[in-house]
């Protein structure tokens, strides 16, 4: 995995600025050349968007926000940046123009990406002085969320240009597919345009509405392929005979006269109007902004139901989620032990993106039950409970929670969680947390949680090591001190256990 810490956008439409967000929210500076008068308004709301769906994507710490600059001139963006992508419109002129420019002005190790969507790379590095480090990176709208990216070289492509592009890549949570030779299109828009073709004569001859052919999609085979891709797909349905046996049952198909992929559909004007008054009855209403919150929120559910499969250990961009995460994990910053003396450990930092919330507004209820799961995998981390100690075979599972609401979560507010160690034995692990706002620190919640150390391989708990021990031992001898929370030791609508007990 090859880590860059600047990069250069020039062209901030709606893939540039894709781009930018998705760099700047994985810790790189990136400097923008777009000489659009709104280009800081547009960019700016696409990282609103790609901040609210990264809030709703992952709990993993991302790292310190990259730093933006938006400059004068293209030469001022890729002086010394490590990669420079360019998202100018889809011209050849003007893209080799530019590009040429850029390699012109960047440093002679930096790579140059492109995102034309068809053109061909050898035709782009053609006036290069340096044309060995240039490349197509074809991505998907919208960038900060969509991890694949075609990867294309030209004649005059290095190969180990590729193999570093696809390092930077997976550093930033992306998978770049190599595409062995350039053709026009690449791979992903001819088989967009194939789909496209066909739709747009179905409009023209009153087959279907734009809105029926996006049902057909998206409640249907959009569903498989989300998932599993074409030829995976078609390999289930051949049944146990499996591919061979459904190219022998379904190929004759394709001799018959169904299809008008080879016509080009006459997008006049009445055919224009036509597509454009039922896609406007189609969004009701909504504009571009808010269909693309309501994009990205239907992704990442789609990115953490694949997350999830497998038994937990992911299956395709929900795989590629779950590696991403464990490498954002892995570089968190460490709490210090040694800070937890004066009071009990801030383990969380987190904000109720709109995802979270209820009818009320208000973050709903299997939201806290999260917060406080992230805070006793936190602590479990700290004390060296963490994906390799699992994967040994070994793990705390919480048996019983507790938990109270006392205030009002509401969305784009700002909390942390704390965890003050109330008990520790050989197989037992009592701990408290409090969800606070991070404003205020008003307590809005409170959960009394029990952990047992178990064997996951027998089912069945067992004694913690000792190197285990000693680390939660030592917080909790610093938490002895520390005052018995208010709520510790309560059932439902009881009073406070010691009060009871006097």
């Amino acid at each position: 995995m090859t880590k860059i810490s600047k990069a250069a956008c020039v062209g901030g439409g709606v893939i540039g600025g894709g781009w930018i967000a998705r760099f700047l929210l994985s810790g790189i500076d990136v400097a923008v050349y777009d000489p659009h008068p709104e280009a800081q308004r547009i960019v700016g709301e696409v990282i609103a968007n790609a901040e609210r769906a990264y809030g709703m994507l992952t709990a993993a710490p991302l790292p310190p926000r990259g730093r933006l600059t938006f400059v004068k001139t293209l030469e001022e963006a890729v002086a010394d940046a490590d990669f420079v992508q360019e998202s100018v419109p889809e011209q050849l002129e003007l893209k080799r123009r530019v590009l040429t420019a850029i390699d012109a002005a960047a440093r002679p190790d930096a790579l140059i990406g492109s995102s034309t969507s068809g053109l061909l790379p050898t035709d782009l590095q053609a006036h290069m002085k340096h044309p060995e480090r240039f490349f197509v990176s074809h991505p998907y709208n919208p960038v900060y969320l969509l991890p694949l990216s075609e990867l294309v070289g030209g004649e005059k492509t290095a190969p180990d240009t590729i193999t570093r592009a696809a390092a930077v890549l997976e550093s930033i949570g992306m998978k770049g597919v190599h595409i062995a030779r350039e053709i026009e299109a690449f791979v992903g828009d001819r088989l967009l345009e194939a789909l496209w073709r066909e739709a747009l004569w179905l409009i023209k001859d009153d087959i279907c509405t734009v809105e029926t052919l996006d049902d057909v999609i998206r409640y249907s085979f959009g569903l498989r392929w989300a998932q599993m891709g074409l030829f995976q797909t078609y390999r289930i349905a051949g049944g146990e005979a499996g591919m061979r046996h459904f190219l022998a049952q379904f190929g004759p198909c394709l001799q018959w006269p169904w299809t008008k992929l080879t016509d080009v559909v006459d997008l006049d004007e009445a055919l224009v109007e036509k597509i454009g008054a039922q896609s406007d009855e189609q969004a009701d209403g909504l504009s571009i902004r808010e269909l693309e919150r309501i994009r990205d929120e239907n992704l990442v559910g789609i990115l953490h139901a694949l997350k999830g499969s497998r038994g937990g250990d992911g299956w395709g961009a929900g795989k590629l989620l779950k590696e991403f995460e464990t490498s954002l994990w892995s570089k968190a910053p460490k709490v210090d032990m040694a800070t937890s003396a004066g009071g009990p450990l801030r383990l969380v930092e987190t904000k109720v993106n709109p995802s979270w919330a209820d009818y009320n507004g208000h973050m709903t209820e299997h939201r806290y039950l999260q917060v406080f799961g992230d805070t006793s995998d936190a602590l479990l981390r700290l004390i060296g409970v963490d994906l390799a100690y699992v994967e040994a075979g070994h793990s705390y599972y919480t048996v019983e929670t507790h938990i109270r609401h006392l205030g009002e979560a509401k969305v784009g507010q700002a909390l942390y969680s704390t965890c003050q160690i109330l008990a520790v034995d050989a197989k037992r692990l009592h701990v408290f947390h409090h969800i606070h706002d991070a404003v205020s620190d008003a307590v809005l919640a409170t959960a009394e949680q029990m952990l047992l150390h178990v064997d996951s391989v027998a089912g069945k708990a067992v004694d913690a090591p000792d190197w285990i021990l000693e680390r939660l031992n030592a917080i909790s001898a610093d938490h002895a001190a520390l005052t018995w929370p208010d709520g510790a030791g309560r059932h439902v609508g009881q009073k406070k256990a010691r009060e009871a007990a006097e």
